[in-house]
């Protein structure tokens, strides 16, 4: 699972969108007196119907109908037209009536009955005056009785079930899609499951998923159009739907006539039926924004008179020196340092986490303060380590190369003899950055203390130190630009200099890692590309350019830098075949598999593509061959 590389800053990207659609995080000015006299930026619109949904679901699944009816009625008042919702909301309200238990509460539901669930059934669909008798019932067999032919009718799962179809309704009305990293994390979870089912291994992560993907799902919106007409639809939309988010066949084609055949939008009302432990979520997006520095930790920033010394802020490493003029120069250097590094920083944000209330909601952010969660996780951070860890991870994105090594060296002489790689593409930084400026000999001095001493005892850096003094001779090219970006080389800074530290990698990054795997195992698997990566930005994630800083000993994740490794190293898995959609043809064991045979095959056995193909090597790639065979 630790085979693959991961575009840090690409997930940065992702994670700033969501907790602004989310409304989780505020800037840092916007408490400021000078920021409340300016007007602040609108929530979405989408945001508003999201927070709609979730008040809606919320009435439904505690049994207030009438509290969700009016929200719809204020809100969505197209929804109340559709009778077949309508009736679904007036039988729970009968149930709900009931359920009271009262002579008022019986007399209501009667009058319920009378009012609006019988004149609904008329004309809601062809099911619903049978299922109107039915309920009728519920007037005789008590709702403890479990035996009785309406037991599911009084169940408090019915609740759940309506307000969960409900959402999915409202969800592809109002284009109130979850934001696209939940969405992305959904997906890459549920291949990742899959994938690890499928081939009989264990999941390193399944503590994480099993609690932060669950097994429920909301049920499907349904079109009103005649579900016996041919569908119009593509069989490879079809396929790729039911195979990206386990459906059926007949599911795939309910949910894309839903869609009216947008097979993207199909696939979003899809993701979205799937639910996520949104606390959880929160939880893990905090804590990665607070480990990159896009969130402030709530900390002050540590002055000279306070800072904790270098053998504080390491452990107890008996090879730092404690003595005051040691501690002094430390101080002051690292001081001067903060001034460089502090200044991209300063424009992290502030968590304020979820506000679920649509009526406490208010257009300035800064009315809205960080809830007790949010605080305690901010409190745990209480330790200006995890401040100096930010400030050399800014130092390194910067191309600082010599600030940060100096610092480093600082706070804990030993640390280069144990990652000597990261020394080594810290000092190529240096180098390339001094030809680049035209001072060839502080380059060369570089190259001859540092680079030339490290790759004589690291035989593998030999290849890199060639390429990289290869940029002597092209003095007015940006090598560095070339070599990939600076976030690379701080990130996998960070990563060990946090292990060095005690600070613990987030368990997103945990997560994103080995579902990045698994989701090039499994479309390696299935022998195409994956059409729904560009829209989820997985394929962005998996965006890293091949560096000249590179480790051309690191065979694992590169990002972990577990002995001092480059984050840069590419993942080993091969190209794949281009975008299942187009008509290609697959090799497979020497047998040349057409696209439309491999497609008609799912269609008949309701198979995953991989298995198809296997088939159809078995037979030549003759397709009618295969089914012959199995329904023979």
């Amino acid at each position: 699972m630790e085979s693959i590389s991961v575009n840090w800053e690409a997930l940065d990207s992702l994670l700033i969108e969501f907790a602004k659609s989310e409304n989780l995080v505020e800037d840092l000015d916007d408490s400021s007196p000078s920021s409340k006299s300016s007007p602040s930026s609108p929530l979405s619109s989408s945001y508003r119907s999201r927070l709609l949904i979730h008040q809606i679901r919320r009435s439904l699944e505690i049994g207030d109908v009438d509290a969700a009816i009016e929200l719809l009625r204020k809100h969505a008042p197209f929804i109340l037209d559709d009778h077949r919702l309508l009736f679904r909301l007036q039988k729970q309200k009968f149930i709900e009536l009931l359920r009271k238990g009262t002579a008022k509460g019986r007399d209501s539901a009667v009058e319920c009955l009378r009012t609006a669930l019988a004149p609904c059934a008329l004309d809601a669909y062809p099911e619903a005056y049978e299922e109107f008798k039915h309920v009728l019932l519920a007037l005789i067999f008590n709702k403890d009785d479990q035996t009785s032919p309406v037991a599911h009718e009084w169940s408090e799962r019915r609740r759940i079930d309506t307000a969960g179809l409900l959402s999915s309704f409202l969800r592809a009305n109002l284009q109130a899609y979850d934001p696209v990293f939940s969405m992305t994390l959904r997906y890459l979870i549920s291949i990742h499951k899959g994938f690890c089912f499928r081939q009989g291994i264990s999941s390193p992560i399944s503590d994480l998923t099993e609690r932060l993907l669950l097994e429920e799902h909301d049920p499907p919106a349904t079109s009103q159009e005649s579900l016996y007409e041919a569908p119009p639809f593509d069989e490879v939309d079809i396929q790729a739907l039911a195979h990206a988010v386990e459906l059926t066949r007949q599911g795939a084609v309910d949910s894309l006539r839903f869609a009216k055949g947008d097979l993207y939008q199909a696939f979003q009302n899809e993701l979205c039926r799937m639910k996520l432990d949104v606390a959880m979520l929160d939880e893990l997006v905090h804590e990665y924004c607070v480990y990159r520095g896009i969130v402030d930790s709530g900390l002050a920033s540590p002055s000279a008179s306070d800072m904790h010394t270098p053998d504080e802020a390491i452990g107890n490493h008996e090879d730092c020196s404690t003595s005051g003029a040691h501690q002094s120069k430390v101080n002051r250097r690292f001081q001067r340092s903060r001034s460089y590094a502090t200044g991209e920083r300063s424009r992290c944000k502030r968590w304020r986490g979820r506000v679920e209330e649509l009526e406490t909601l208010s257009d300035d952010p800064s009315t809205v303060s960080m809830n007790h969660s949010a605080l305690e996780l901010c409190n745990k951070r209480k330790d200006h380590k995890y401040e100096i860890l930010l400030d050399i991870k800014e130092l390194a994105t910067k191309g600082m190369a010599a600030e940060v090594v100096e610092e480093v060296k600082a706070f804990d002489p030993n640390f280069f003899v144990q990652n000597p790689i990261l020394l080594f593409q810290l000092k190529q930084v240096e180098f390339l950055k001094l030809v680049k400026s035209g001072d060839q000999s502080n380059a060369l001095r570089v190259a001859c203390s540092y680079l030339g001493p490290l790759a004589a005892s690291d035989p593998t850096l030999l290849k890199p130190l060639k390429e990289t003094l290869v940029a002597l001779l092209k003095p007015n090219e940006d090598a560095l630009a070339k070599g990939g970006p600076l976030s690379v080389l701080a990130t996998s800074l960070q990563a060990a200099m946090g292990r060095r530290l005690g600070i613990e990698e987030p368990q997103l990054m945990k997560i994103i890692r080995a579902t990045l795997h698994t989701h090039n195992e499994w479309f390696r698997l299935q022998m195409c590309k994956d059409r729904f990566e560009g829209l989820l930005r997985i394929d962005s994630l998996k965006e890293i350019n091949t560096p000249l800083l590179t480790d051309p000993t690191s065979k694992t994740n590169a990002d972990t830098c577990l002995n001092g490794a480059s984050q840069v190293t590419v993942s080993s898995s091969g190209r794949m075949p281009e975008d299942c959609g187009s008509p290609i043809h697959v090799s497979c064991r020497d047998v040349i598999c057409d696209e439309n045979a491999i497609l008609k095959v799912m269609e008949f056995l309701a198979l995953p593509r991989a298995d198809a193909i296997s088939l159809l090597a078995q037979y030549n790639g003759n397709a009618e061959a295969v089914i012959q065979q199995i329904f023979g």
